[in-house]
């Protein structure tokens, strides 16, 4: 699982740097080349940007939903200086100091810039990372699917077994045999 978070260089929206950030959109919304388009892009107008991971063993201690929390906290608190709005995806992280200052925005990646930069950002590092775990792990199609749970995945999983980067407290059913 990753998580990111992009502070964005207001002086850098200004002329031709800022018309490709005209198509942002939750991430899930554009192609690959879109999202790819739209990387450079974000990547050329913030100021800093978070992207934190957390492996599937964490994830099965944690808990997906805790390694989540505590991913946009870790995000905040490398991005956020102390005059800046922060604005997350969806959810409450706690009061400071837990969490910087913040607001959840219910569909930000769709209502908000920064929520759809971060989007991007994940998406794309993620699509990234399933690319080269393909590479290492070929059995699995993860090119195909880019870690999203697709009938053709859960039939290579039912048939060779997780592999390393597989979750194993993933208990769904399309992985049953």
């Amino acid at each position: 699982m990753l998580v990111a978070g992009v502070l964005l260089d207001y002086e850098a929206l200004r002329g031709s740097k800022v018309r490709p950030l005209a198509l942002l959109n939750d991430s899930k919304q554009l192609s690959e080349e879109q999202r790819e388009e739209l990387f450079q892009a974000v990547v050329g107008c913030a100021e800093r940007i978070s992207v934190q991971a957390f492996s599937p063993a964490r994830i099965d201690r944690d808990g997906l939903h805790n390694c989540n929390l505590n991913g946009l906290r870790a995000v905040l608190h490398a991005l956020a200086p102390p005059d800046a709005v922060c604005l997350v995806d969806g959810f409450r992280l706690g009061p400071p100091p837990v969490a910087p200052e913040h607001t959840a925005v219910v569909d930000g990646d769709e209502r908000s810039a920064a929520i759809a930069a971060a989007s991007i950002v994940a998406k794309v590092v993620r699509d990234r990372l399933m690319h080269r775990m393909d590479s290492l792990f070929p059995a699995y199609g993860f090119a195909s699917h880019v870690g999203y749970i697709t009938p053709e995945h859960s039939a290579r999983v039912r048939q060779h077994g997780p592999s390393d980067v597989h979750r194993l407290s993933f208990q769904a059913l399309c992985y049953a045999a």
